[in-house]
């Protein structure tokens, strides 16, 4: 054995990853609107643009899913999409079912092994409409899509995950309106970020009536640091890191929110919340952490939590986000010690970069953050790494202009090009082409 497989465990599942709506095509196969749908063409997004299109992948994916066996991967994380198989939130799209039979049966073909998520952000719009996450019966109609994904796909599926990324879905959305809804309301934002979580745990209870399979969640984190430590900077940090990174992780493991958070937020929260949290921490089976970028904090700022990003000259990518592997083994550190005995996956990990297929940059990223995962592993029970993404893609509010890939795609003609990086993994994982 040799390249990264030698650092890591015989059974160590090396993956990709993608999201439904930002590779599908939204408008093929009688999908409906969804919330981001509704987000582009009122300017949420660069230049309107949407998932319309996409990747094609609904056309395209018996090519997408050779290229994963072409690099040598051994499983394939994808999202369900709730708007193809709900279009109006309540009635079943036949074309949608069949899709993901389809796909299922396609990847399980190749050996690949399916790792499913229920929820990547594209909720039906009849339902965004309602309120979207801001409302109970939106969390309750979720935890109901999420048995019926277990019920229709869970024994052809590895496991399943409830949402991804809970804080992007709530906070950023609904507070920071980078995404959609594109809320900037800080009442809103906390109700969200509550019945996201209500959502989670009524889900894992629907799909444990369903499935056997192993359910879990995807978490994402973004450490703080501190240029130093005086009392301010310290307690910003603290309220920054509750919001950020321990809200869902403490909701989850130990259905508790963290005091930092409560201390500004309780009052937001929906009525008799704490009844919930029962609910929210059910048991489940692994935690996937989503990792890309840290961030130096110091008090400040004009708007809640009075904090601001300082500018440490590190490397960036093209998202401008700095690179500081480490931050990959703090985040895995946190989410050990609140749910020790936890399996956990690096569900998402990669760079937007500007070089189009020479992307050396994006290869050194990904080798050093894998080195801090084989470290890691060493004493902590971590079971798979995913690269973010297979595909360039739709990148939400940024349009098509930021690339994740390690396959290039012409959006004009839908041609898939390996990348220097694509090459990379395949060399690692498979050996060096002939």
């Amino acid at each position: 054995m040799s390249g990264i497989r030698s650092k890591f465990s015989d059974d160590f599942v090396f993956g990709a990853a993608t999201a439904a709506y930002q590779i599908e095509g939204s408008k093929f196969g009688g999908c409906g609107e969804s919330i981001w749908d509704h987000f582009a063409k009122n300017g949420g997004t660069k230049d309107g643009e949407g998932g319309a299109v996409a990747c094609d992948h609904f056309h395209r994916f018996e090519e997408d899913l050779d290229l994963l066996v072409d690099a040598g991967f051994d499983a394939y994380r994808f999202s369900f999409s709730w708007s193809r198989l709900f279009p109006d939130g309540k009635n079943l799209n036949i074309k949608g079912l069949d899709f993901y039979k389809q796909l299922l049966d396609a990847i399980n073909f190749r050996g690949l092994r399916p790792f499913g998520t229920a929820y990547h952000w594209d909720m039906p719009q009849a339902l965004g409409a309602l309120g979207g996450w801001t409302m109970r019966d939106n969390a309750e109609r979720f935890g109901e899509y999420m048995g019926f994904i277990a019920r229709n796909f869970g024994e052809n599926l590895e496991n399943l995950v409830s949402i991804n990324e809970p804080w992007c879905v709530a906070w950023l959305s609904h507070y920071l309106g980078e995404h959609a809804p594109g809320l900037r309301d800080l009442n809103s934002a906390v109700k969200a970020s509550h019945f996201v979580c209500l959502g989670h745990g009524l889900g894992v209870q629907a799909a444990r009536a369903e499935t056997k399979k192993p359910i879990g969640v995807v978490l994402n984190f973004t450490p703080g640091r501190l240029a130093n430590n005086s009392e301010s900077n310290i307690a910003a940090l603290e309220q920054y890191d509750a919001i950020t990174n321990t809200w869902y992780l403490s909701a989850i493991t130990k259905g508790e929110y963290p005091d930092a958070a409560l201390r500004s937020l309780s009052s937001f929260l929906p009525q008799n919340w704490q009844g919930d949290m029962n609910i929210i921490r059910s048991p489940i089976d692994f935690i996937g952490i989503n990792y890309y970028t840290t961030v130096m904090l110091e008090a400040g700022g004009q708007d809640f939590p009075f904090v601001k990003a300082i500018d440490r000259s590190l490397s960036k990518t093209d998202m401008g986000w700095e690179i500081e592997p480490k931050g990959l083994t703090d985040a895995i550190n946190l989410v050990s010690h609140y749910a020790p005995e936890l399996p956990l996956y690096i569900t998402e990990n990669g760079m937007a970069s500007a070089n189009t297929i020479t992307d050396e940059d994006r290869i050194e990223y990904y080798r050093d953050h894998l080195n801090e995962v084989a470290k890691a592993t060493r004493n902590l029970p971590i079971k798979g790494y995913f690269a973010w993404s297979l595909l360039d893609n739709f990148e939400w509010a940024f349009g098509y202009t930021k690339r994740f890939g390690i396959v290039h795609v012409d959006y004009k003609t839908q041609r898939r090009t390996k990348k220097d990086s694509f090459k990379w993994w395949h060399s690692e994982l498979i050996g060096p082409s002939a």
